[in-house]
């Protein structure tokens, strides 16, 4: 049986539970296998929402809550001790029964220093479902509201029907100018300090 279906296995018991449901888009890695089964317990409970409220509540939580924050972090505590101690936190804070279930399996596991990874994964499994594609755009000064504006509209270009940009604008003087846009599983580069490398690489090959 694969790594994912013995994740589902833990949240229900029927069989028929432990037939994956497929998300939108393929993720990796430790927090991708595990945001997966999560997806597709919450799909079959159709409570995918709930849940994302639960794991965004929870990492808020960590952010303001340095003793939960230690607490998750913290190698020496038994196993034991953290998956007890997070069914009690999810109880008090009134999580879904599935992120409960998600918390106590990483403590069980030893793959709690992997939360925020995992809810991360399962935001974009999220976003993916609602028809958001990420997009991030480097500048070297801040984007204003025109501009912002007409690189909205030039990247719908890349989007298929239904879909919709989940724009992150970010900051970054060393690119001295241009811009460099992610988007999907695309990566465009037209920064000036782009250029210039690019330019000196070919005359240094020419001397």
């Amino acid at each position: 049986m694969s790594f994912s279906k013995i994740i589902v296995r833990s949240f229900f018991s029927s069989t028929a539970a432990q037939q994956l449901v497929k998300p939108p888009i393929q993720v990796f890695g430790i927090g991708g296998r595990y945001a997966t089964a999560l997806y597709s317990a919450g799909s079959k409970q159709k409570t995918l929402n709930n849940i994302e409220k639960d794991l965004l509540k929870f990492q808020d939580l960590m952010k303001q809550d340095q003793k939960l924050n230690e607490f998750v972090k913290n190698p020496a505590i038994k196993r034991k001790e953290k998956v007890e101690g997070l069914k009690s936190i999810g109880g008090k804070i009134s999580l879904k029964s599935e992120t409960i279930n998600l918390l106590a399996l990483l403590a069980e596991n030893g793959r709690l220093s992997q939360i925020n990874n995992v809810i991360n994964t399962f935001k974009l499994l999220m976003a993916a479902t609602r028809g958001e594609v990420p997009c991030e755009v480097v500048t070297a000064k801040p984007l204003d509201a025109e501009m912002t504006s007409k690189l909205q509209t030039a990247l719908k270009g890349f989007l298929s029907k239904g879909q919709s940009i989940m724009l992150t604008a970010k900051v970054d003087p060393s690119i001295m100018g241009g811009m460099i846009i992610s988007i999907g599983d695309k990566y465009i580069d037209m920064s000036v300090a782009s250029k210039i490398k690019k330019y000196s690489d070919i005359i240094a090959e020419t001397l």
